[in-house]
């Protein structure tokens, strides 16, 4: 049975869906802090992932034995702080922890079960919090497999017992042959696909034949392998912008390109010719936002049926013939562009996330998402809110 550790809260004021039959392509967990140590193989227990204390009384990640890099002194508190006005308290008050912040529905699965029933939602497909910060910092193959295995352990059986509650597992490309065989272990646990980190350590792109196993273990258990954004290596932000001085001064934009990782491992699939080598595979892009898939794939098109780099791309069809046949993408509910997409595209290929309970979206997506399946024509809105899912992760019939 999960851990049920977090500070008592009652449920937060939320709103219900008008449509019935919703599904949750991605929402996430918090994980107990004790997980990596609890989870975790027994020879790799010494260098667990842990919260610690730092000498100011802040919470902070302890990775590998030594202090994050990334995850500041007192972050771990606003982890679950969806619609929270006070973020810069919450990360500098020693009082305010990651378990007493946590929100109702974030750490035990019957509470997301009534979250679920509030909002309207009949299922919720779950990802990670702490394990997208950690992979930035453990370049040891070995310890990021350990991770990774302790953590989907963890998920599958806060999962079990309700079925309403579905387990995607934390893959890492350090090792694509441990990661497929972590995959199908995973999967026998319960799991109904994986999601990978938009980058490697080795800067190998994600469509490169290096990680053909993950890909042939993913067609085979007929399971979708999903590209997520995670924190990311400073190396693979550029220098575009100089220094930390100008870079922190930029909120907006490294709000709309937090996801250019996930894009662009996307676009190698494509200069690969991953569609064609594995011709059942079933691939899902998170968290990215859905709108720029038009302009990402007309350009493709462009490039590949009408520019001498087309003859150069191993591919036996147009980008977005693959698109429509067998790439998943999850929409925020703030979109509005959506429908028209969905029209060009296929209703098919679109899917709808809430991000609860992280910070970096917004609390409102309730709302939201009312309006947009309100723009959809009536005999899609079952689609878009919930039967591609099912349809995707082979999910059961709504309630």
């Amino acid at each position: 049975m999960a851990l049920t550790i977090a500070a008592q809260k009652p449920i937060h004021a939320t709103h219900a869906l008008v449509e019935v039959g919703a599904v949750d392509a991605d929402g996430h967990i918090l994980e107990p802090p004790t997980l990596w140590e609890e989870y975790i193989d027994p020879e790799f227990r010494d260098r667990s992932l842990r919260f610690r204390i730092d000498e100011h009384g802040l919470e902070e990640l302890e990775i590998d034995g030594r202090r994050s890099r990334m995850s500041r002194a007192g972050f771990p508190a606003t982890l679950g702080a969806m619609g929270a006005p006070d973020l810069a308290d919450m990360q500098k008050n020693p009082e305010r922890t990651y378990l007493r912040e946590a929100p109702y529905g974030s750490m035990d699965p019957r509470e997301r079960v009534r979250v679920l029933d509030a909002e309207h939602i009949d299922q919720a497909i779950l990802y990670t919090t702490v394990g997208l910060l950690w992979e930035a910092e453990v370049e040891d193959p070995a310890l990021a497999q350990a991770y990774t295995k302790a953590y989907n352990r963890w998920i599958c059986e806060f999962c079990a017992d309700e079925p309403r509650l579905h387990a995607t597992a934390h893959l890492s490309l350090s090792d694509p042959v441990a990661a497929a065989k972590e995959l199908e272990r995973a999967v026998g646990e319960g799991a109904i696909g994986g999601y990978v980190a938009p980058f490697t350590h080795s800067g190998t792109p994600l469509g490169h034949p290096v990680n053909n196993p993950l890909f042939a273990a993913a067609q085979d258990l007929g399971v979708p392998l999903a590209i997520h954004p995670t924190f990311e290596p400073q190396w693979t932000k550029g220098t575009r912008m100089g220094d930390w001085e100008h870079v922190k001064q930029l909120r907006l934009l490294a709000s709309v390109t937090a996801s250019d990782g996930v894009r662009h491992q996307f676009t190698t699939l494509f200069d690969y010719g991953v569609f064609d080598a594995f011709p059942r595979l079933k691939v899902l892009v998170l968290e990215s936002g859905a709108g720029w898939i038009g302009y990402w794939l007309d350009r493709i098109d462009a490039v590949y049926g009408h520019t001498f780099i087309g003859n150069r791309v191993p591919l036996q069809h147009k980008p977005s013939d693959y698109f429509r046949d067998r790439i998943w993408i999850s929409a925020d509910p703030d979109e509005r562009m959506i429908p028209a997409l969905a029209e060009r595209y296929g209703v098919e290929r679109f899917l709808w996330a809430s991000d609860f309970p992280h910070a970096d979206h917004t609390p409102e997506y309730i709302g939201d998402l009312n309006e947009l399946v309100s723009l959809f024509p009536e005999h899609q809105r079952r689609a878009f809110i919930g039967d591609n899912a099912r349809a995707l992760f082979h999910l059961p019939d709504g309630r």
